[in-house]
């Protein structure tokens, strides 16, 4: 088994788990996912609340009971069949925001077209959602005075860079929506300093400190942003060539902003701090480590961003920022919060690195990215008690247990049609 020392810096070379270390992992991932399936249809038909993460259009459900029906078993099948049932039921209830979480519309587009992989009949109702989304998206997606934004003038969980790449999952025939809203990032973009992302928050008591900032991370800031830009420029490239050029240089406007807000923190890890620019060099360790925030999201994006637009250096850029991070990472340290959601989903916890860490090692042959991976899936492995105890509270993707097991099932060879909702491929 490869070794680390407690501070997580490697001491041997990693390989890629022997295929029967991987079947163990992904036959744990799936009995506890259709026990945890099988507790939210029992809630549900008691009265309760059957714990989709606070919000009934959360798309966790479904993208777990997605994964669990397609790997065949007739019993698992019928688990997820049903709760994929119980969660259309509910289906749109909520905020009705055009977003990608916190009960959006848009997260409920995703939700519906993967519980359609059991209903089928649910891809007319998806079709529907799909055509009257971009509208709303669009009315409220025109803000680019800077310093005037909030996280739902752009970003992922709320704004329409979640949308877009809930639409590229759900509906990536629309390539013209898909390039509308990607040009409405772009705007955002227009100059050097990013001057268009640059939020106001004055005297908020939670996001105060964000005020006249422009933040980085993947939920809420301009790594998300460059995940969005880069499928929109994928897309430009197959059905709207005209916008490609607008889309390419927003990209790289982006993407050089985000490279130099980085840092070496005191672990040696290439890092990202909430929001930038500073006045100087932080000192110390950055301890949240995540797909929201530092060196795992952000790397993902940089290295999307770059293989986008073709520039080795950028990918280069990004793949050694994410070798500081595999070779600093320290489970015990980074992995934190009084929350079982914190330390085990997919926003703060193990889950989110593991599924970026797949991405890299997928996408880019990153081996630092393949040893990650391997550590995170034997972390999450030795933790199923603490998935199963979150999974009697929550059910959602980003901070439940619905999106802790998808990250483990994708990983070990489940469909990768969801990952957009993180960003990823």
């Amino acid at each position: 088994m490869p070794m680390h020392s407690r501070t997580g810096h490697l001491t041997a070379v990693y390989r890629r788990p022997a295929p029967a270390r991987e079947a163990r992992w992904r036959a744990h991932a799936l009995q506890d996912a259709v026990l945890l399936l099988d507790r939210y249809v029992e809630r549900a038909g008691a009265g309760q609340a059957p714990g989709a993460g606070g919000h009934p259009s959360d798309p966790g459900v479904p993208v777990l009971a997605r994964l669990v029906a397609d790997r065949g078993d007739p019993a698992a099948t019928a688990t997820a069949t049903r709760a994929a049932a119980v969660w259309a039921r509910t289906a749109g209830r909520g905020a009705g925001h055009p977003g990608l979480y916190d009960g959006g519309l848009a997260g409920t587009l995703v939700g519906l077209r993967q519980a359609a992989a059991l209903h089928p009949a649910l891809h007319q109702v998806a079709d529907r959602l799909a055509d009257r989304l971009p509208a709303r998206t669009l009315t409220g997606a025109a803000r680019t005075t800077p310093g005037a934004v909030t996280f739902r003038d752009y970003d992922l969980i709320l704004g329409p860079a979640g949308t877009l790449l809930a639409l590229s999952a759900a509906a990536p025939e629309r390539h013209r929506v898909l390039v509308r809203l990607g040009r409405c990032l772009a705007a955002l973009c227009a100059v050097d300093g990013l001057d268009g992302l640059r939020t106001h928050y004055p005297q908020h008591p939670q996001l105060g400190w964000l005020d006249g900032r422009i933040n980085t991370g993947t939920g809420h800031g301009v790594a998300g942003v460059l995940t969005a830009l880069a499928v929109a420029a994928r897309q430009a490239e197959e059905g709207d060539a005209s916008a490609a050029p607008e889309l390419a240089a927003a990209l790289r406007r982006a993407s050089r902003w985000l490279t130099a807000q980085a840092f070496l923190d005191a672990r040696g890890i290439r890092s990202w701090d909430g929001a930038g620019p500073d006045t100087g060099p932080p000192g110390g360790a950055r301890r949240r480590q995540a797909w929201c925030y530092g060196a795992p999201g952000v790397s993902w994006a940089l290295w999307d961003a770059g293989d986008t637009l073709r520039d080795p250096a950028a990918r280069d850029f990004a793949g050694a920022a994410f070798d500081t991070l595999a070779a600093g990472y320290d489970e015990d340290f980074h992995l934190f919060g009084d929350h079982l959601g914190d330390r085990l989903g997919l926003c703060h916890g193990a889950a989110g690195v593991l599924a970026v860490a797949d991405a890299l090692h997928r996408r880019a042959r990153l081996p630092s990215a393949t040893a990650l991976r391997a550590r995170l899936l034997a972390h999450l492995d030795a933790h199923r008690a603490g998935t199963r105890a979150l999974g009697e509270e929550r059910m959602g993707l980003l901070g439940g247990a619905g999106g802790t097991l998808s990250a483990v099932l994708t990983a070990t060879g489940g469909a990768r049609d969801w990952l957009p909702c993180l960003g990823l491929r």
